[in-house]
């Protein structure tokens, strides 16, 4: 699989928008929520500069997070706990700047907060749901002990505290949750897809590889079943006439044999093939060949050899045959001392004869359209 698969582009890109979902939710969050509560809280603050600056720093955080998650190439320097940690520091930075009776209210927006950080701190990371639960401790932990030197344990605080906890905590959790849940069908779905690409692909190429079985079967019965039939109806194979069909025959079931072999040049391989046969005959076969043959297709090859492939298997004592190629056209040329005969007519070449001093010259060629 590869980068350029369409599923895998789908993936990527359900992927990316939950990022930028996630993103968007938290600098919303940041600037919608939190920058009003300073501004607005400003006159409760023991030290406002202190919250001032833990805004800036929680900012500083978002937007290093948001770039290393949109680009999946950059990674923070220290980690991700590095970062998580300045955050419980801009946490406690906010809690110490409000005034004790302030702790409780919408001025102390850090710990409330800061868990939106953590969902895109741990985005990445396979063990987010463990990162965000220690964190979501660590930041309980931190509220506590702030609410417990400003002297605001009792019980209507305490129950305000689990309640402003549990709500940004279901917020936070279900929001990565969901967010990596959405990821996780997409990609499910497009391994899926590629799966059944993969299932579908097989099966054609068995049909495929089944046509042609078949088709390969229906020519090598095409050349040797005249030959049988004549043989089995009584024929006498010491006449010359049987023995040239069952060369001709023999040449292309050889033929059909060298087209199925992985070679750089199969129409070469081809007849080099059909000649080796021939000479096991006893006949002196001259091959020469000049240029390069261009891809053709197999119908052509077949329909190129044909005439040449008979020439040859006609042959009684010798044979030169010639392939000439250029960039656009192939010409086979078969001159032997075969005996004339009624030359077959394949679609998409051009074939000529000529019978001059007891040798037959045949001449089979095409010219790309």
């Amino acid at each position: 699989m590869t980068v350029t698969d369409p599923e895998l582009l789908v993936a990527q890109r359900y992927s990316l928008a939950s990022t930028r979902a996630a993103v968007t939710i938290v600098a919303a969050w940041h600037l919608g929520s939190d920058l009003p509560s300073t501004i607005i809280g400003w006159s409760t603050y023991r030290w406002p500069l202190l919250a001032l600056a833990a805004w800036i720093l929680y900012s500083v955080i978002g937007v290093a997070a948001s770039v290393v998650l949109l680009n999946p190439g950059r990674k923070l320097p220290f980690g991700p706990w590095a970062a998580a940690v300045l955050a419980l520091v801009a946490d406690a930075a906010v809690i110490i700047a409000c005034r004790p009776e302030a702790v409780m209210t919408a001025a102390n927006w850090g710990w409330g907060s800061v868990g939106w950080l953590a969902l895109i701190l741990f985005w990445p990371r396979r063990t987010w749901p463990r990162d965000l639960g220690v964190f979501f401790l660590a930041n309980a932990l931190v509220m506590l002990a702030g609410m417990a030197v400003s002297d605001s344990l009792h019980q209507v605080w305490i129950g305000k505290f689990l309640v402003v906890l549990f709500g940004s905590m279901v917020l936070q959790a279900g929001a990565s949750a969901g967010a990596h849940g959405f990821d996780l069908a997409a990609r499910w779905a497009a391994d899926n897809s590629r799966t059944l690409a993969r299932a579908e692909a097989a099966q054609r190429a068995a049909e495929q590889v089944h046509a042609d079985r078949l088709r390969r079967y229906a020519q090598a019965r095409q050349a040797a079943a005249p030959v049988l039939t004549r043989l089995a109806e009584g024929a006498n194979p010491s006449d010359p006439d049987v023995r040239h069909a069952c060369a001709v025959a023999a040449a292309r079931l050889r033929r059909l044999i060298a087209e199925t072999d992985d070679a750089p040049n199969p129409l070469l391989h081809t007849l080099r093939a059909c000649v080796f046969d021939i000479e096991k005959r006893g006949v002196v076969v001259h091959l020469l060949t000049a240029g390069t043959v261009p891809p053709i297709s197999l119908e052509v090859r077949q329909a190129l050899i044909e005439a040449p492939l008979e020439a040859l298997a006609r042959a009684r004592t010798q044979a030169r045959v010639t392939l000439v190629a250029t960039a656009n056209q192939v010409i086979i040329s078969v001159l032997s001392d075969a005996e004339e005969f009624v030359l077959p007519a394949p679609d998409g070449v051009q074939v000529a004869t000529q019978v001059e001093g007891g040798l037959l010259w045949i001449e089979s060629g095409w010219t790309a359209p």
